[in-house]
């Protein structure tokens, strides 16, 4: 009977399909009417200090996260305060080394959109959670703790060159580019 209840439990609780640096990424979420499937999260540290823990959520967990098609989401939880022109900056920083510079020229005034709402949030607060979802038809829509941050930003090709921050030929950091693909 005791075991009965326990996997009845078991089965009732939310999967939590992985823990880093005390923050949990569930193992689905659903946007845009698709459910997607956690490929890993991992820790973002810049010098010593951890700076925010990270999921990446597509439909398939097996195919390249950069090049599949449809519905995708980057689930930053920030573990230190950072002001949010230094938050842009470092995007923009992650950017620049997978792209070369025609791409970057034709990035420029969707890298400006994404500063701008960032700019909106003043701060990157510790605790507070980002989201960046590619919403087909839509475009990159950011979210801070549940709620839009503004307009979508147009462009699947802006929202590829997002992702290869920390999953392009040069991520930001090898061990959580390894972390986010499962590795």
């Amino acid at each position: 009977m005791a075991t009965r209840l326990l996997l009845l439990l078991a089965f009732a609780l939310p999967l939590q399909a992985a823990e880093v640096a005390g923050v949990k990424f569930d193992e689905r979420v659903r946007i845009a009417d698709t459910e997607l499937t956690l490929t890993g999260a991992g820790l973002r540290q810049r010098f010593i200090f951890d700076v925010y823990a990270m999921g990446l959520y597509v439909r398939d967990a097996k195919a390249d996260p950069v090049m599949q098609p449809g519905a995708k989401r980057i689930a930053i939880h920030m573990l230190r305060n950072v002001d949010a022109d230094t938050f842009a900056q470092a995007l923009v920083d992650g950017m620049r080394p997978n792209h070369d510079e025609a791409t970057m020229q034709a990035l420029a005034p969707r890298i400006a959109e994404l500063n701008a709402l960032m700019a909106q949030m003043k701060e990157a607060k510790k605790g507070m959670a980002i989201t960046l979802d590619w919403l087909p038809g839509s475009g990159t829509q950011m979210t801070v703790n549940g709620k839009p941050g503004g307009a979508p930003i147009a462009g699947e090709d802006f929202y590829r060159a997002l992702l290869r921050i920390w999953l392009g030929p040069k991520p930001v950091q090898d061990d959580l580019k390894k972390a986010l693909l499962g590795g």
